[in-house]
């Protein structure tokens, strides 16, 4: 019985050590790892001209109860004279969308029911046209003079060819970021060799010039002009 505990005892030690062996040539291999790699984060920035805008407009009513009718056949004729503006400056049918007429309540102070009610309408014209629409959305209030009552919503820019621009920034990200590598390698005596990983960061899309970014990407619609920018975390093997 001792002798069999005594086998035990061995073959458990035994195990233990090559364990604590096998776990220092691990981490000393993790280590050469480290010092045998470089990692860098490159980043490349272009500007672009946006090439798709989107215009929204709301036209309003207010009404009581009692008026309800003739508020809706108010918003019907403003929604033609607006219809009737953007096809005098130019814009197809095509390019124009409308929504139904929402309707909300209003209170009073002191008041337990709705008194009067708002009626909205908005109309949205996208289109390629980018100089157009914005020409555009300063005549909007031009219309005030024909009684319409009308706001404008938003008025957004797109960049349409950004998927394919982002592949193009991500290779040139990669270069800057091996660029990067080769100049902190000089100040060690070692060179940069093949690439081991690359990770890319989020899309920036921003105002020219703006520094505003934001850990999640961001895609600025305010501006016709934008920057659009790309990072690219990468890890080069060490000579």
């Amino acid at each position: 019985m001792n002798e069999t505990r005594t086998s035990y005892t061995l073959i458990s030690g035994a195990l233990i050590v090559c364990a604590l062996i096998i776990g220092l040539l691990y981490y000393a291999a993790q280590g050469r790892n480290t010092k045998d790699t470089l990692s860098v984060t490159g980043s490349a920035k272009t500007q672009v001209t946006s090439d798709q805008a989107s215009l929204r407009v709301s036209l309003s009513r207010v009404a009581t109860v009692n008026q309800l009718s003739s508020g809706y056949t108010e918003v019907a004729r403003d929604l033609v004279l607006t219809r009737d503006m953007l096809r005098k400056e130019g814009v197809q049918d095509a390019d124009i969308s409308e929504s139904t007429v929402s309707m909300n309540q209003i209170y009073d102070q002191n008041s337990s029911a709705p008194t009067r009610y708002e009626l909205r309408q908005s109309i949205t014209v996208q289109s390629k046209d980018v100089q157009k629409i914005t020409a555009i959305s300063k005549k909007i209030p031009s219309l005030s003079s024909q009684g319409v009552i009308i706001s404008i919503d938003f008025l957004q820019y797109y960049y349409s060819k950004l998927p394919d621009l982002r592949v193009s920034l991500l290779s040139d990200a990669v270069k800057d970021a091996k660029s990067r590598a080769e100049k902190i390698a000089e100040g060690t005596g070692r060179a940069v060799g093949s690439i081991q990983s690359a990770s890319s960061g989020v899309v920036q899309v921003l105002p020219v010039n703006s520094v505003e970014v934001s850990d999640y990407g961001s895609y600025d619609t305010s501006s016709i002009e934008k920057d659009v920018m790309v990072t690219v975390k990468a890890s080069f093997r060490l000579r």
